[in-house]
């Protein structure tokens, strides 16, 4: 079994922009049946009333269940159990133990829900990642296709990390390749992958691999 390595390839302060270049990435190994699913966290119960608003079609879910009850308040759904935001009720006292709750709407077409999404997600810690894309070949260079398992491209807002973990003010796009080793002191030829695809479109890799 194989897994992923994810590299940043660009931070902007702006989102917009940095929608463009992640679309600019997809762009590069786009297949028919690419999709995007997209994530946002509520970490506060204004966050949540407002991403209920805001995304109302999401399913809502609590990942972690530690701090939850063992059975929800008087009112409330059980929040370990997914649901869409619009079921959310009205009056949402006693939702704190579940937070954070995740927002996220799963294997949409290709240019459906981005941009909405991306100002829906205000200041949340949140990813848009583009799925199902092939990565093309230049064997005179050393690079070979990436089949679709590892062909993604993933844009996280106010935050540096692709687990939403490293709360920041800017917005990263990572472009994703199968992760490899090497041992003999060469760069591993993941980076040089990532280095290349980024090069496509005229950028560079900016940090450290994330993998997950």
């Amino acid at each position: 079994m194989s897994n992923d390595v994810a590299y940043p390839i660009f931070r902007s302060s702006d989102r917009t922009e940095a929608l463009r270049v992640a679309r600019e990435m997809v762009a590069v190994g786009l297949q028919p049946g690419c999709e995007v699913s997209v994530e946002a966290e509520a970490h506060s119960l204004d966050e949540l009333k407002r991403l209920r608003g805001e995304l109302p079609d999401a399913w809502v879910i609590c990942w972690d269940d530690r701090g939850a009850p063992a059975e929800p308040p008087p009112g409330l759904p059980d929040l370990t159990h997914p649901l869409h935001a619009h079921e959310l009720p009205d009056d949402l006292t006693g939702a704190e133990p579940y937070l954070p709750l995740a927002f996220a709407i799963n294997e949409q077409p290709l240019g459906s829900v981005e941009d909405r999404f991306v100002h829906a997600a205000g200041v949340a810690p949140a990813e848009l990642r583009w799925e199902h894309l092939v990565w093309p070949e230049a064997p005179e260079d050393g690079v070979y296709g990436e089949e679709a398992t590892h062909a993604e491209v993933t844009l996280v807002l106010n935050n540096d990390s692709r687990g939403l973990d490293v709360p920041a003010d800017t917005h990263l796009v990572l472009v994703h390749v199968r992760r490899t080793e090497t041992l003999d002191g060469r760069m591993p030829y993941a980076e040089r992958h990532a280095k290349w695809l980024a090069e496509r479109i005229g950028r560079q890799v900016i940090g450290p691999g994330q993998c997950q």
